[in-house]
C-alpha cells in the first residue's frame, strides 16, 4: 500500500519552520541564568579538595611532580566525599605578557579539568595563583597602575571565556596577596575592586556569579584587623572572603628546625609525648584553633558572608628513634579531624591542600591514604551531626598509648549498652555487650599497633575515644 503525503497549508508549514528555527536557537544560544547567592552556594558546598602543584605551576601541569589531570583522578576525588574542588592557575606564564592575552589553548585545558569537575556535580574554585608573583608580591602603592592594568585584562579574558557556565563555577581574585599593612590593604582593595568590576562588566551568568576574594596574606589575624570592608559590588550578596590555615606552622608546613623556632612532632591535649617531650605543641592546639576561626565566624559568616579555608594541611613526617611514629600519625590525622569538625561547625567551607601522591596517586586516581580521608570525613560528619555524648569525667581511660591492655573505668557501668573499637578506615574490630561490661573493665589485647576509636553507648547516649596502641 502507498503512503499518503499530505500537504501542509503554507502558514503551517511556514509556523513549523519557526518553530524549528527556535529550537535551533535555544539549543546553541547560551541562556542567561540568576545564580544564587553566596550564602545559598555555601550550604552547599560542603567539604573541599585542593588540585595542588598542578595547573598553578608556571612550567607546565607536570611539572611540579604533578600528573595530567584526568576524569578519573576527579571521580576519584568524588567518590571520596569530597563536592567542591579548589583550581589553582598560572596565567601569567600561559600569556603574551606585554599584552596580557592569555593562550587560548590554556583556557581550554583549564576548560577541560572544570568540566570534569562539573561533570561530577563539583563545585569549582578557579583563581589566579601565585604566578611568578605578579600580584601577590607587588601590593604596593607604586606598582598599583601596572598590576590592576593586568587583572583587568586578564578576569576579563577568563570571565567571558567561561561567562555562561552555571553556578558550580566560582572565580577567586588571588591566592596569599602579601599585604601586612593598612597601606597594603588598600592598594590589595583595590585589585579585588578590579577584579569584580572585570567579571562584571563580561555579563552572561557574570552578572550574578559568586566572587570570593583573599584577606591580606590570607592570614587570619591580619584579615580581621585589616580586611574592614569589601570591593563595592552592584550585585548583592555574591562576595566570600577567603582565608588558609597552617597553624602551627610548626606543626603544619616546617620540614626543618628554624631560628624562630622547632618542629613540632605531636600535637592535641591527648597526643603529647612524655618521652619527646621537646616535639610537643606549645601553642596552635585546639583552643587556639577556636580563638582563629571563630575570628572569621564573627566577622563575616555571622554577617551573612561565607568564608572559606583555601587551604589548610599538616605534614605527615617520618621519624627516626626515639620519635614516636605512631603517636606523630595519630596526632597527624587528629589535626585534620579537628579542624575540618571546627571550621564546618562554624559555618567554613574547609579545602585540603592536596599534591601528587598525598592523599590520591594522580595518574590513577587510587586513595593512597584512607585515614587521611576517614579523618577528614569524619571531622565534617561530627560537626553535622548532634549527637548527646558520654561526659569524658564520667570514664576513665588509662594508660593511652598502651602496649598491651588499655582499661576503661566508668562511674556507672549499669548505663552502658554496648562496647565496640573500630580502626582507622571505620572497621568494627571487636564489640562487648552489656553483660561482659564491669566497672574496671580492659580491652585491647588482640590490637595491632596503631590508632583506634572506642565507641561507648548508652540507652540514650554516647561517646567516642581514640586509643592508640604502640
Amino acid at each position: 500500500m502507498k503512503n499518503k503525503i499530505k500537504i501542509q497549508p503554507p502558514l503551517y508549514r511556514r509556523g513549523l519552520q519557526f518553530t524549528a528555527i527556535m529550537c535551533c536557537l535555544l539549543l546553541v544560544t547560551p541562556i542567561k541564568a540568576q545564580l544564587p547567592t553566596a550564602q545559598q552556594l555555601a550550604s552547599k558546598m560542603k567539604v573541599g579538595w585542593n588540585l595542588g602543584n598542578t595547573l598553578e605551576c608556571p612550567t607546565g601541569e607536570t611539572g611540579w611532580g604533578g600528573a595530567y589531570t584526568t576524569q578519573k583522578l576527579i571521580d576519584s576525588v568524588k567518590m571520596a566525599g569530597f563536592n567542591t574542588v579548589r583550581l589553582p592557575v598560572a596565567w601569567f606564564t600561559h600569556s603574551d605578557t606585554v599584552k596580557n592575552v592569555i593562550q587560548d589553548a590554556w583556557l581550554s585545558r583549564v576548560r577541560e579539568v572544570i568540566n570534569y569537575c562539573i561533570k561530577d556535580s563539583m563545585y569549582v574554585v578557579v583563581n589566579i595563583h601565585w604566578d611568578s608573583g605578579w600580584l601577590e608580591n607587588h601590593i604596593t602603592v607604586a606598582d598599583s597602575a601596572r598590576v590592576n592594568a593586568r587583572q583587568k585584562a586578564y578576569w576579563t579574558q577568563i570571565a567571558s571565556y567561561f561567562k555562561y557556565y552555571g553556578d558550580h563555577l566560582l572565580f577567586a581574585s588571588a591566592n596569599e596577596p602579601d599585604a601586612s599593612n593598612a597601606t597594603g590593604m588598600a592598594v590589595l582593595l583595590s585589585y579585588h575592586q578590579t577584579f569584580v568590576n572585570a567579571v562584571r562588566s563580561t555579563g552572561g551568568n557574570n552578572t550574578t556569579r559568586t566572587l570570593i576574594v583573599q584577606g591580606p596574606q590570607t592570614n587570619i589575624d591580619l584579615s580581621y584587623n585589616l580586611m574592614n570592608k569589601l570591593p563595592v559590588d552592584l550585585t548583592p550578596d555574591r562576595l566570600m572572603v577567603e582565608v588558609h590555615y597552617y597553624t602551627p606552622p610548626n606543626f603544619c608546613i616546617l620540614s626543618s628546625d628554624a631560628t624562630w623556632g622547632k618542629m613540632f612532632y605531636y600535637w592535641g591535649k591527648d597526643y603529647h609525648s612524655t618521652t619527646d617531650v621537646t616535639r610537643n605543641a606549645t601553642w596552635g592546639e585546639e583552643s587556639d584553633v577556636e580563638k582563629y576561626l571563630n575570628k572569621m565566624k564573627t566577622k563575616y559568616v555571622d554577617n551573612g558572608i561565607p568564608v572559606i579555608i583555601g587551604e589548610y594541611a599538616a605534614i605527615k613526617r617520618t621519624l627516626n628513634y626515639p620519635s614516636d611514629q605512631a603517636l606523630h600519625e595519630a596526632s597527624y590525622y587528629y589535626f585534620n579531624k579537628y579542624v575540618t569538625k571546627s571550621m564546618i561547625s562554624k559555618g567554613i567551607i574547609p579545602y585540603y591542600w592536596d599534591i601528587n601522591m598525598g592523599m590520591f596517586n594522580r595518574s590513577t586516581g587510587k586513595l593512597l591514604d584512607p585515614m587521611l580521608r576517614n579523618a577528614i570525613m569524619q571531622g565534617a560528619k561530627d560537626a553535622t551531626t548532634d549527637t548527646q555524648v558520654l561526659k569524658y569525667d564520667a570514664i576513665d581511660i588509662y594508660p593511652n598509648p598502651f602496649t598491651s591492655t588499655i582499661t576503661l573505668k566508668f562511674d556507672n557501668p549499669d548505663e552502658i549498652v554496648r562496647i565496640s573499637i573500630f580502626d582507622m578506615i571505620g572497621r568494627q574490630v571487636e564489640t562487648f555487650e552489656k553483660a561482659a561490661i564491669r566497672k574496671t573493665f580492659s580491652i585491647g589485647s588482640s590490637l595491632q599497633s596503631g590508632l583506634y576509636l572506642v565507641k561507648v553507648d548508652c540507652a540514650n547516649r554516647s561517646g567516642s575515644y581514640k586509643i592508640i596502641k604502640n
